[in-house]
């Protein structure tokens, strides 16, 4: 079960905004820019994002992307499904299961496989992006803070 670039991105750049919400909107090109994220690919994910109702867009000059709603009401398990869909770790743990399997209905794993699928999505419910921003910004403040240097002596 892995999350592919696509949700890797789309999680990244909603936690951008949480973090700069109260400068506005935000253009493509800045949340690029501030998170290292290829701007072309970026665009197509924040299109993606908007369809599922997490982004809201203004165009124009001052124009760009905002949060639909307060990042402590957006979960992780929203945008990975808006990105992904449902994270399952075989296709018979899938919410609607795809019938590839040959032991589908006598197979025991496929018990334990649901069950993965619903561990992984509850952590991902239980993370908002204010968690994962207030987080980043306790980082980023880390990483600035200066080095205490020696005194001589």
């Amino acid at each position: 079960m892995k999350i592919s670039t696509k949700g890797d991105y789309a999680t990244r750049a909603m936690v951008d905004l949480a973090i700069h919400q109260l400068e506005g909107p935000a253009s493509v090109r800045d949340i690029a820019e501030r998170s290292g994220l290829p701007q072309a690919y970026l665009e197509q994910i924040m299109l993606g994002l908007k369809s599922s109702g997490l982004v809201t867009s203004r165009r124009g000059v001052q124009g760009g992307y905002l949060l639909a709603r307060d990042p402590s009401l957006i979960t992780l398990d929203e945008i990975v499904e808006a990105t992904e869909g449902r994270v399952a770790p075989l296709g018979c743990a899938e919410t609607e299961p795809d019938h590839s399997c040959t032991e589908e209905g006598s197979c025991a794993l496929q018990l334990v496989w649901v069950r993965v699928r619903g561990a992984v999505s509850d952590i991902l419910k239980s993370v908002t992006l204010a968690d994962v921003a207030g987080q980043t910004l306790d980082f980023q403040k880390l990483s600035v803070t200066p080095k205490r240097q020696r005194v001589p002596g």
